[in-house]
């Protein structure tokens, strides 16, 4: 794992409740791309229930991550891309089950007209730091 600095409260900012304002480190970038809730066989898990779709974009996440020795202790940004904001509970209840709340990396999220398929509720990207 890099040795990462998070900043809850930079100097003037407002402190964040649900994320690090800011995650600094150094060593190998992984970028992992936008997940969505599919099973290893392509199929949607959830179909309309965002708790189990969130579950299943974090499970995605967690086996790509894995693919490139990485783990949730490495993600420095995370990346929720929802087609309605009342998913965010659902998402951030994934979220907790596999980030611990005092290790939080920055984040963004952003409700968005469409995914690629209806179906979809969330898409979710992660961004990681490995070291050297």
């Amino acid at each position: 794992m890099a040795e990462l600095t998070r900043i809850s409260a930079p100097d003037g900012v407002a402190p964040a409740a649900a994320y690090t304002h800011v995650v600094l480190g150094t060593g190998r970038f992984v970028a992992v791309s936008g997940q969505l809730a599919l099973d290893e066989d392509g199929k949607l898990v959830g179909e309309g229930d965002p708790a189990a779709q969130a579950r299943q974009v974090f499970e995605n996440l967690r086996r790509c991550l894995a693919s490139a020795g990485a783990t949730f202790d490495d993600v420095v940004k995370l990346t929720f891309f929802v087609t309605d904001m009342a998913y965010m509970p659902a998402v951030r209840a994934a979220r907790d089950e596999h980030i611990s709340p005092d290790r939080l990396p920055a984040a963004s999220a952003v409700q968005v007209a469409a995914l690629v398929s209806p179906d979809f509720l969330m898409e979710i990207e992660a961004f990681a730091l490995l070291p050297e």
